[in-house]
């Protein structure tokens, strides 16, 4: 069973009926200017639990033969094929006797 995702229309009913529900209980709504952030010059940069950089670097295994392997196949230079001509059909503009466009026709040439 497909189950359609809700319309703006839908979402938009529904966060109005959330936001009179909030006013109804009494809830405020502060108004802020326009353009203000809630990043301020000089603060500190958010912290990632991902990139944690007071971590000691792992220890890494050396592949001396796989980069020898890449590096040599980078100096390989690849064999020159001579490009083959394909002879496919082209489509031609057929015109009438007053220059004015027929139909378009696909030709051998």
């Amino acid at each position: 069973m497909i189950v359609k995702p809700p319309s703006k229309k839908q979402i938009r009913a529904e966060l109005n009926a959330e936001i009179d529900n909030y006013l109804g209980e009494g809830g405020v709504i502060k108004e802020i200017p326009r353009g203000l952030s809630a990043f301020q010059p000089g603060d500190p940069p958010l912290r990632t639990e991902h990139f944690q950089p007071s971590q000691a670097p792992s220890e890494r295994t050396p592949v001396p033969e796989v980069v020898a392997a890449i590096e040599a196949r980078k100096h390989i230079k690849p064999a020159k094929h001579k490009p083959t001509k394909t002879h496919r059909p082209k489509r031609k503009l057929i015109l009438d006797d007053f220059g004015e466009p027929l139909r378009w026709e696909w030709v051998n040439e």
